[in-house]
């Protein structure tokens, strides 16, 4: 497949690329059409490793969003992850200049676990 020209670009959690391959995966069998082994490959990846829906995935990215030091891809990475301590989030913000304090890593826990809910 040859691509000419990116029309545009969006950053999808793990769990929305669920979704939408589900809902490609679905119309192919409907028309009758095979479904690639990649594709599939694609598809039970993200299957595998989603832990939410795509809804709540978003949700959570909007809401960690309006957070003051988070980025739209470190946002993406944690809703993809799910981490569940300190630790982890320290590590998703290794390569930042800098570090979040307690209180803000706390916070970005609970949205976390809210969305886990």
């Amino acid at each position: 497949m040859i691509v000419k020209e990116v029309i545009n670009e969006e950053l999808l959690t793990l769990a929305e690329v669920k979704d939408i391959l589900s809902g490609i995966a679905d119309e192919r069998r409907e028309q009758g059409l095979e479904v690639s082994y990649n594709f599939r490959k694609a598809l039970h990846h993200a299957e595998q490793f989603s832990k939410i829906s795509g809804a709540k995935s978003r949700e959570l990215v909007n809401k960690l969003l309006e957070l003051e030091k988070m980025k739209p891809v470190i946002a993406i990475r944690i809703a993809d992850i799910l981490p569940q301590s300190r630790d982890e989030l320290r590590s998703i913000y290794a390569k930042e200049k800098y570090t979040l304090s307690n209180e803000e890593l706390d916070q970005i826990l609970d949205y976390v676990f809210a969305a886990m809910e």
